[in-house]
């Protein structure tokens, strides 16, 4: 829907390649993959949790993955696997092997828990960053 983990990742991502004085060398935006929740802000609990780490995701409003983006990025992350098929759905398909899920950059690859269900905005925080730090470590192997 792009109202709680994509758009936590994507501004833990922003905040840690901010942190590093990097933000030039990226472009980060998060995406849909429904349409539910197109033009929607930021879940506030999801808003809540950033801004205890004193992030900030004004502005932000819900957007679905189009075929562009599969050429406009150099790599697109996904939550689930569910997220997972529906961008390579969305893409047409995936020959340049550019998606792959955030926790896959971990020692615990899997699916980043969804707060919408758990209600635990906590362990989806500590997801998202454990997985924007694994990937920041991994492109700088490249």
């Amino acid at each position: 829907g792009n109202i709680c983990r994509s758009p936590m990742a994507e501004f833990i991502m922003k905040d840690l390649v901010k942190k590093y004085g990097r933000e030039e060398e990226f472009y980060i935006e998060s995406a849909a993959t429904s349409t539910e929740e197109i033009g929607n802000s930021v879940y506030p609990p999801a808003r809540r949790k950033l801004a205890e780490h004193g992030i900030g995701c004004e502005g932000k409003t819900a957007r679905q993955m189009t075929r562009q983006d599969y050429q406009r990025f150099d790599l697109l992350v996904g939550m689930d696997e569910w997220n997972i098929r529906n961008m390579i759905r969305i893409a047409g398909d995936d020959p340049e092997c550019k998606i792959c899920k955030l926790l896959d950059f971990t020692h615990r690859p899997g699916d980043v828990a969804d707060p919408w269900y758990t209600d635990d905005f906590d362990a989806t925080g500590r997801d998202c960053l454990e997985g924007c730090e694994g990937l920041l470590k991994a492109i700088d192997k490249l």
